[in-house]
């Protein structure tokens, strides 16, 4: 298993007989949750923005009569992310396009399950795209070039929360931690309307031993808690392979989404051949997408965590 670069010959991609499996997970449930590649927002600028204004804390007035009003105004504070390109070709010669009789490996009767290798690779193509786009908004270090001579990089929940941040310093996950979250971001308020924990495999596993409640049964075992209830609200618990494993974030979904550059007659993600050279047929996959997480302060996140 691997990959090559160039273009393709029937030594390079060859075919095998029996079923096929796919081993690398392609699910991605932040960026689902929040519309996927299909449901974004445009943009029509590399950069977008978004504002947030506060309200003045609550106080008890004490004002005379016949007293003039004290003028104030609000100012606005605007927050910006930039739209990274996600880019992606492949180039399949013809015989390899055409050769699907051709067999390798162990010579046994059953069936060749690639017919179509152009989609065959196109697939897979979009499943990297979806991945790389899951990962960047997760843990995406933000990056605005002043020239072509850097890329541009969206900006990831990991930077961006930076109100409500708990640090467990290198401590198992435990009540403690979850509570004084949930304080932080109530304390910065943050609406828990639909409010999501995204963790890792083991982190996951942690805030089921922390809130789970097994009743005894003959017949089976274990838990699996999908939502916590806590004071201000419910929160819904996601596993995500592509989180860090030292950290997990409680994230507002209404707010966020994904920000996609719309190519004119092309789209905001799409497959294109390329120019032709040779004897292939030569594609790439392109879009521009990045992440609007709207308010910071509604999200949340506990780092440094035990991860074993």
């Amino acid at each position: 298993m691997g990959s090559f670069s160039g273009t393709s010959t029937i030594y390079d991609l060859p075919n095998y007989v029996g079923e096929l499996f796919s081993i690398t997970p392609f699910e991605t449930p932040f960026l689902s949750m929040i519309g996927g590649l299909t449901g974004g927002l445009e943009t029509q600028s590399t950069d977008f923005t978004w504002q947030t204004v506060d309200n003045a804390a609550a106080a008890q007035p004490a004002i005379l009569e016949n007293a003039a009003p004290v003028n104030e105004e609000r100012t606005r504070s605007q927050v910006s992310n930039v739209a990274q390109i996600f880019q992606y070709g492949w180039s399949l010669g013809y015989s390899n396009l055409a050769a699907r009789g051709n067999l390798s490996g162990i010579s046994i009767t059953g069936n060749q399950p690639v017919q179509d290798e152009l989609s065959f690779q196109t697939t897979l193509k979009l499943q990297r795209a979806a991945r790389d786009v899951e990962y960047s908004f997760l843990q995406g270090a933000y990056q605005k070039p002043t020239d072509n001579t850097t890329a541009r990089k969206t900006r990831g929940l990991k930077n961006a929360i930076t109100t409500n941040a708990v640090a467990a310093g290198a401590a198992k996950l435990s009540r403690t931690h979850t509570q004084a979250l949930w304080k932080a971001m109530a304390d910065s308020g943050a609406p828990f309307s639909n409010t999501v924990i995204f963790a890792n495999a083991f982190q996951r596993m942690q805030l089921t031993d922390v809130y789970g409640y097994a009743p005894e049964d003959r017949h089976i075992g274990g838990l699996s808690i999908k939502q916590i209830e806590m004071d201000f609200g419910y929160v819904g618990i996601v596993y995500d392979r592509f989180m860090p494993t030292d950290e997990i974030y409680a994230v507002e979904l209404p707010v966020c989404a994904p920000r996609m550059l719309n190519v004119p007659g092309k789209g905001f993600l799409f497959v294109e051949p390329m120019a032709k050279t040779k004897a292939s047929e030569d594609f790439q996959l392109y879009g521009e997408v990045g992440l609007e997480y709207g308010p910071e302060l509604w999200h949340g996140k506990i780092t440094g965590l035990a991860t074993s």
